[in-house]
């Protein structure tokens, strides 16, 4: 981890604040290729109604696949301010992105989602949706979760 790391994950943080403050859930991703560009910048847009398939993670990942080249794609960097859900890491996984760092993990999340019907998590571990493939993606996480989880505090009915 470094210092460019914390920086985009904070950035992460800061666009899922805006994705809530737009009325969205509290998600956000980036992706950071291996010469420092930002090629992707997503917000989550899967709020009812509308694709639940719309995360920040899995949207990031398929724009940063349409400018990259496979091997842009291996040196790159997804950054997001909670773990890549089952649906994401799959994303990311098939996009070829070679590294993710993440703030809050789902574990920590479902702590504060609780069983709300918009965000239904999987107990799924991106690790371990990774570590099925065949080949490696580096994954650090979960960092600053105190400071992730401030864009989620509040915003979900844990019921």
């Amino acid at each position: 981890m470094s210092t460019q790391d914390l920086y985009w994950l904070r950035r992460s943080f800061e666009l899922a604040m805006a994705s809530r403050n737009a009325g969205k859930h509290p998600f956000a991703a980036l992706v950071i290729a291996p010469d420092g560009r930002v090629v992707a910048e997503c917000g989550n847009d899967s709020r009812p109604p509308g694709n639940p398939t719309r995360h920040a993670e899995r949207v990031a990942a398929a724009r940063a696949a349409t400018v990259l080249s496979a091997e842009e794609l291996r040196g790159s960097t997804l950054y997001s301010n909670a773990e890549p859900c089952a649906m994401c890491a799959g994303a990311i996984y098939w996009c070829g992105i070679g590294r993710v760092v993440y703030g809050l993990a789902e574990s920590s999340l479902l702590a504060l989602t609780g069983n709300d019907p918009e965000n239904p998590t999987l107990s799924l571990p991106c690790r371990s949706v990774f570590a099925s493939g065949q080949r490696p993606i580096e994954v650090i996480g979960p960092l600053l979760e105190e400071e992730a989880a401030i864009a989620q505090q509040g915003f979900w009915i844990p019921g």
